[in-house]
């Protein structure tokens, strides 16, 4: 238990650079961490660092192992499951796609058109910008392995749930027609070496990172005001567990902005360490990731308003009922 407590401190939330940086804040600005100024410039270079370099490591073993995984192959997969046992399939898989909510949806666009069951694709588009294996490891490093996996769990659960209802509604005949026209020619996949999966593993780090890192910034960036300049008596006033609406106003806020689930771990580090009840910061997290504006305008491309509006409502109330259960269970994963 002493080994893995060790290795979580140094390798997930990596306190000797917490340390390193505290060093230069302290020795070579001249300035402390207990102070606004030294505490803010801490967290930003701290946060920052330690983001990007788990994120390059985890999305190069992730792109590895779904190299195995081509779209191609992918669809063959789920397209051998129906019912529940496909919404499973269909979110697990959602979970190995490093991709923001935009980028989900050409995947989602494939699948309908391959002839995928539609509440397969949903599970799929739920999860995939929700959960993913770096999230995990990220929520790890800021929080704690009980905190991820329970995120985790949950963000499944919404996901399979989501896709079984849009399933069991039919709703088919609300998807544009382009769609189901739009059929893609299955393509053998080439047989690749291991210097082309890791070609292929270097290629989607340098393609992740050059998509999120400005939004990773913004998110320590806010993150770090929050921490050192926002009063808490201030953000309790407003988003205070005693609150009752605190979980809606924290997931409609999510809404018009677009993150990635990267830029948003920061701040709801920031917001937890100021009182912030826990479910109250996951639903801002999952509400920027699940339901942003821009994703919602592009879906709104390939599906028509009462699928789409069943999906946000669906997402929404998942996500408002994770918020108030994590407040209210919150103290088991501390």
């Amino acid at each position: 238990m002493f080994i893995f407590q060790w290795l979580n401190n140094q390798l997930l939330k990596m306190e000797w650079l917490s340390n390193l940086i505290k060093l230069l804040v302290e020795n070579v600005f001249g300035l402390s961490v207990q102070e606004r100024i030294g505490g803010s410039i801490h967290f930003f270079i701290y946060d920052v660092i330690k983001i990007f370099i788990l994120l390059s490591v985890l999305i190069f073993a992730i792109s590895y192992i779904q190299s195995y995984f081509p779209p191609e192959r992918t669809k063959k997969i789920l397209g051998r499951f129906n019912g529940i046992s496909g919404n499973i399939l269909g979110a697990l898989l959602g979970t190995v796609t490093p991709f923001c909510s935009c980028s989900s949806i050409p995947l989602f666009i494939g699948f309908t058109s391959a002839g995928l069951p539609l509440g397969v694709t949903f599970s799929f588009l739920i999860s995939s910008p929700l959960v993913d294996l770096a999230s995990v490891l990220l929520l790890a490093s800021i929080f704690n392995w009980k905190i991820a996996i329970a995120y985790v769990v949950v963000g499944l659960v919404l996901a399979v749930l989501g896709g079984t209802i849009i399933s069991k509604l039919h709703l088919e005949e609300y998807v544009e027609p382009f769609v189901y026209g739009n059929k893609s020619a299955d393509v053998e996949q080439e047989e690749l070496t291991v210097k082309d999966r890791l070609a292929f593993g270097k290629e989607q780090v340098l393609s992740i990172i050059k998509k999120v890192w400005l939004y990773i910034l913004i998110g320590v960036g806010i993150g770090a005001a929050i921490h050192n300049w926002i009063p808490e008596s201030v953000i309790s006033a407003i988003l205070g567990q005693d609150k009752w609406y605190s979980v809606l106003i924290a997931t409609f806020v999510g809404v018009p902005m677009y993150a990635d689930i990267f830029g948003t771990l920061p701040i709801a580090e920031a917001l937890v360490a100021k009182g912030v009840g826990l479910g109250t910061a996951l639903s801002f997290m999952m509400g920027v990731t699940a339901l942003s504006l821009p994703s919602m305008i592009m879906l709104k491309q390939v599906v028509k308003p009462r699928l789409l509006w069943t999906f946000f409502g669906l997402v929404t109330v998942g996500i408002i009922f994770i918020g108030y259960a994590f407040n209210a269970f919150g103290y088991i994963f501390i």
